[in-house]
């Protein structure tokens, strides 16, 4: 799950993955200027210049103060913008902590490596969803 990944011999990535709902986010950090690439565009514009999306996966590079540090590319598939966005911040706490193990207590204790493990139940038979019932008729 966490690994280092070396392309150039001068330039090194470090891979974590993140995980929420239906969503998977694949992250690779490497130095650079802080430039953050989602599928190939440009982080504010793949998230649809949605603020709250924006300072959800900036979070973990603010505590840590590495905004403007590391190039950031990554691969997200699956879900909708939330799920894909709580990934991606999962998927970046992660790699940070295979970057510098004292990252880990930072972002442990700012509650940023916990995965949301919240799911879509399921559809029961005899319900009209996960627990919405028919409704009742006496007679």
């Amino acid at each position: 799950m966490y690994m280092k990944l070396e392309k150039n011999k001068n330039q090194i990535n470090y891979y974590g993955t993140g995980r929420r709902k239906c969503a998977i986010a694949r992250v690779y950090i490497s130095s650079g200027t802080g430039n953050i690439l989602i599928n190939g565009e440009i982080a504010i514009q793949y998230l649809q210049y949605n603020s709250n999306y924006i300072k959800l996966i900036t979070k973990p590079l603010q505590l840590l103060g590495l905004e403007n540090t590391y190039d950031i590319n990554i691969i997200s598939k699956g879900g909708g913008l939330t799920g894909q966005a709580s990934a991606i911040k999962l998927g970046i706490a992660r790699a940070l902590c295979v970057l510098d193990k004292n990252n880990r207590v930072i972002l442990k204790s700012a509650g940023q490596l916990t995965r949301d493990s919240r799911v879509k139940e399921r559809r029961k038979y005899g319900l009209k969803k996960a627990r919405k019932a028919p409704q009742f008729s006496k007679r």
